[in-house]
């Protein structure tokens, strides 16, 4: 992985856990400092977290962390829903024997963090899981939006698990959309991704209550 990518990833974990809070400048010596790089990969770094669109570049003012319009996240939210139900749905039709196992490991890597309770470790697994379900659809323009919408809300997604009992549940949903998937069943998948979807678009409203209640940085 680039530096430039790693940066990046390391900046969206500060933004994803409340570290860098919305509003918060970032300022391109100080986080190569912090890191312990040159300039340049934070400024790559600083350009493709503004094409996700977790920071904004002001003018005269350098990049600030973005605060999302709650409306705007739950529009994002429920267009995610659309895209991984059709996902899974093909999934279950089309995936070879390889990308379910590619599944099916993803699925124990989660059933290893929940044992563990660490919840960055299992979305990592939850990662894994959906880029193999979007993989199984065998359709590269439904994965690639899917896939990038996934990337946009990923530090709300991410927040999510550290909701009290939510990696239990979130597993329980995730053994059901697999078994659905393994078993070639579309209407089996279909109905538990929704069922995930439902729940999950509850509690996203949830985590958008509680961010609403953090405060704005004193540099924005």
């Amino acid at each position: 992985m680039k530096i430039s990518a790693q940066l990046r990833e390391k900046i969206e974990d500060r933004i994803a856990t409340g570290v860098l809070l919305p509003g918060s400048a970032l300022d391109e010596a100080s986080l190569a400092q912090l890191y312990g790089v040159s300039r340049t990969p934070v400024r790559e770094a600083m350009i493709q977290l503004a094409a996700e669109g977790l920071i904004e570049m002001r003018p005269r003012h350098g990049a600030v962390v973005t605060r999302m319009d709650p409306t705007r996240l739950l529009e994002m939210c429920e267009v995610m829903v659309t895209l991984e139900t059709l996902c899974g749905q093909l999934a279950a039709r089309r995936m070879t024997n390889g990308e379910r196992l590619a599944l099916v490991t993803a699925h124990a890597d989660c059933e290893k963090a929940l044992a563990d309770q660490d919840p960055e470790a299992y979305f990592g697994g939850t990662e894994s899981f959906h880029t193999a379900l979007y993989a199984g659809s065998h359709n590269r323009y439904l994965s690639d939006q899917a896939a990038k919408l996934q990337r946009r809300l990923r530090p709300y997604l991410r927040l999510q698990l550290r909701a009290r009992n939510r990696m239990d549940t979130a597993f329980q949903e995730q053994t059901a959309i697999l078994r659905g998937i393994t078993a070639g069943d579309a209407q089996a998948a279909t109905e538990a991704l929704h069922q995930h979807a439902m729940l999950q678009g509850e509690r996203f409203g949830d985590l958008l209550a509680s961010l609403a209640s953090l405060p704005l940085s004193a540099e924005a």
